[in-house]
């Protein structure tokens, strides 16, 4: 595809937080797994990044791929340029990996079934790149952590439950347990193998402990999350067990707990175990745990607890919120775990020590100031791939890891990611669009249409599809602030209920404070394919359908984007439709005072995938467009504005010959949105245009699900 340039140079990025005093992480790098694959291996296969380590020098990052049984090594010697250092064989499923010197350890999954389950610890040489022992661990391993100084192995020995076996719960034999391996300079010392019972300590499942997560203190103190036993114990550095105590349960406000397609922050939980996963001390006598739930409950936070069990804090909703305020809550959790923390770690960089927990399902970091352990501070929240599981502190370079274990290769989505972040000084990159100080909390995501208030350009207005299919919205976003704030959220309604049967995909303003809006029909379900209009109250004053003769070959991708001319309204259809020759589309003009279609004929580029249209806005003498494939990542190829001479399009009667308009294409959006050194997301779908050129662009998270849930929003100025 050729370029004109018909815009100015430079992007001003909607993302800044405010000034803060302390420095900010941004991400500088993302590494998709397969491309550790060798040459010739399918790189369409299925690859993972899951709990993930670095080396001493701080140089190499080693994360366990699950699909393909191996670890990866990722050269950061320049943190900014990720190189491939390839996979190596486990033998099995890898599950965690500790470093000392020039020797990697890791826990290995060889079991044959749930019932009889087996692992291995592997001595992995750095500098070879092969495996140079093994040491049976006589059981199912999951965490592995090593001491401080180096001279101890931990292990916890999971032996994890049949999901789909009874009911799912405890107990279910062989129970679990914890190994304690000594380590010499010539690697693990098997015979001095030490495994520690926990049966008898927990109040849930006592004769079947599932030990999920350790870690050492300086002490050489070990903290044991039983995750499905709600359970935490402490493992004194002579091996035996030092303490135990409940994880405890939790009782919440202002949480979404329905899986009704509306994001609604009012709803309560009351005696909600916490079932923690990750763990790590801050120091020798505290520790954090991400409470990711698990059969039986889940707070949606985290917790610091002294290691006499005392709860020093608890984060209560504040997480599940934070992540609700930029986008990424997973409402499909919201009867499970909400936004399901399960990771965390903890460092110090330059004096002030950090937590680090991560949402899988929301695929976002928080990072929080634990100067002072019972107040912790939400300082920033890093965007990540899909599923971050492991976090990785590398402060001696101001860096920091996630290693993101979905990979939707499958699907066409987003591919498994290894993301890199550095801190320094400056403002945060992310996120560029926040709900923050709403009250009640404005949840949102799935943006999918933008439009301009004529009279306060600063003002926009957007709208989610059918992510959110019982609560279609238009909510008010205030650019003048960075992040730009969405300060005001207002229902669709038909009759006085939320609107059903749309899927809200084009905004424009009507000049009198209402709307006109374009919602994409499926024919599969019955939804049609509709022009409404609303006042400023959201309700539905018109409806328009399309002319029978149309919807005869009409196909699911349907209308997308709107803007008005001169008291008409021109809206886009996505995709061809039954009648269109191949790589031409429609844009339809409807007269609302007569009910009048008309239509003229867009071309499209070729691409990988399908390729179609996703907005329209009108600025002086033309007409603006996005154009995009429906790629991701290294496989996106075109995400484009357009343009078509406001003079030049002529519709004529939809039942005859449609006219061929011809178009420039303005601006390549993919270097924009390499701007976050993430991949290249697919749904480039809002697009609003001021007076004076100033363009807005905004990114569909398609409501989290099977998705990052990054939204990217960004303007620039029309030349």
């Amino acid at each position: 595809m050729q370029f004109r340039t018909f815009l100015t140079s430079g992007i001003a990025i909607a993302a800044a937080l405010p000034a803060m005093a302390e420095p900010s992480f941004n991400r500088i790098a993302s590494f998709a797994t397969f491309e550790n694959m060798a040459e010739g291996e399918d790189r369409a296969r299925e690859t993972s990044a899951e709990i993930m380590a670095v080396t001493e020098d701080g140089n190499t990052l080693i994360y366990s791929d699950s699909p393909l049984g191996v670890i990866g090594m990722i050269d950061i010697t320049d943190a900014t340029d990720p190189k491939p250092l390839g996979n190596i064989d486990m033998d099995g499923e890898p599950t965690t990996t500790v470093v000392r010197g020039d020797k990697a350890f890791v826990g290995v999954n060889t079991s044959e079934s749930y019932t009889e389950p087996s692992g291995v610890l592997r001595t992995v040489d750095l500098t070879t790149q092969e495996v140079v022992a093994s040491c049976d661990l006589g059981g199912q391993p999951d965490s592995v952590a090593i001491s401080d100084a180096g001279d101890m192995i931990a292990v916890a020995i999971e032996n994890e439950r049949d999901e789909d076996a009874g009911d799912g719960g405890l107990p279910q034999m062989p129970a679990g347990f914890v190994v304690r391996l000594p380590v010499t300079d010539d690697g693990v010392d098997c015979e001095g193998k030490q495994d520690i019972d926990l049966t008898g300590l927990a109040d849930v499942g006592a004769e079947d402990p599932e030990p999920e997560f350790l870690d050492f203190n300086e002490a050489g103190e070990i903290a044991v999350t039983l995750q499905e036993n709600n359970h935490i114990v402490v493992i004194g550095a002579d091996g035996a067990v030092a303490s135990d105590f409940s994880a405890g349960a939790v009782s919440i406000d202002g949480v979404d707990i329905a899986e009704e397609g509306a994001l609604d922050f009012t709803g309560s939980l009351t005696d909600i175990p916490r079932e923690p996963d990750a763990l790590k001390w801050l120091d020798n006598d505290n520790f954090v745990v991400a409470n990711e739930g698990d059969w039986n409950g889940g707070s949606r936070g985290f917790t610091i607890f002294a290691k006499d069990g005392t709860v020093v804090y608890d984060s209560g909703n504040s997480f599940d919120r934070a992540v609700a305020e930029i986008g990424h809550y997973p409402e499909g959790r919201s009867e499970n775990k909400g936004a399901e923390p399960e990771a965390v770690t903890a460092a110090t960089y330059g004096e002030q020590p950090l937590i680090f927990v991560a949402s899988e399902r929301g695929s976002v970091v928080g990072v929080y100031d634990a100067t002072d352990p019972a107040a912790p501070e939400l300082l920033q929240m890093l965007p990540s791939g899909i599923g971050p599981e492991g976090l990785v502190t590398i402060p001696e370079r101001n860096l920091f890891a996630t290693a993101n274990e979905a990979d939707l290769v499958e699907d066409g989505g987003a591919r498994a990611h290894v993301m890199i972040y550095e801190r320094s000084e400056g403002e945060a990159a992310y996120p560029v669009l926040t709900s923050a100080g709403s009250d009640p909390l404005i949840g949102w995501g799935a943006l999918s249409g933008l439009a301009m208030d004529p009279a306060a350009p600063t003002t926009l207005y957007a709208v989610n599809d059918s992510a959110y299919d019982t609560q279609p919205s238009i909510f008010t976003i205030d650019t003048t602030t960075a992040p730009a704030t969405i300060t005001a959220k207002t229902v669709v309604t038909r009759d006085g209920a939320a609107a059903e049967k749309l899927d809200l995909e084009g905004i424009a303003t009507d000049g009198e404070g209402g709307f006109w809006l374009a919602s994409e029909g499926n024919p599969d379900k019955e939804v049609p394919h509709l022009v409404l209009h609303v006042n400023a109250d959201g309700a539905i004053t018109e409806e328009f359908t399309l002319p029978e003769a149309l919807l005869e070959q009409q196909k699911r991708f349907g209308l997308e984007g709107i803007a008005l001319q001169d008291g008409k309204v021109w809206v886009a259809v996505q995709r061809e439709w039954g009648d269109d020759p191949e790589g031409q589309v429609k844009l339809l003009q409807l007269d609302p005072a007569t009910g009048e279609w008309l239509g003229v004929r867009y071309p499209l580029d070729s691409g990988e995938g399908w390729v179609g249209l996703s907005e329209l806005a009108i600025n002086g003498d033309y007409l603006y467009l996005i154009e995009r494939d429906n790629q991701i990542g290294d496989n996106a190829v075109l995400k484009a504005v357009t343009r078509v001479a406001l003079a030049d399009l002529a519709p004529a009667a939809l039942d005859g010959e449609l006219p061929l308009v011809e178009k420039e294409t303005v601006r390549d959006l993919i270097p924009d949105m390499q701007q976050w050194n993430g991949y290249v997301q697919d749904k480039v779908e809002g697009m609003a245009i001021a007076d004076d050129g100033t363009v807005w662009i905004v990114t569909d998270n398609d409501g989290v699900d099977d998705a990052s849930g990054e939204t990217l929003m960004w303007s620039f100025k029309l030349d």
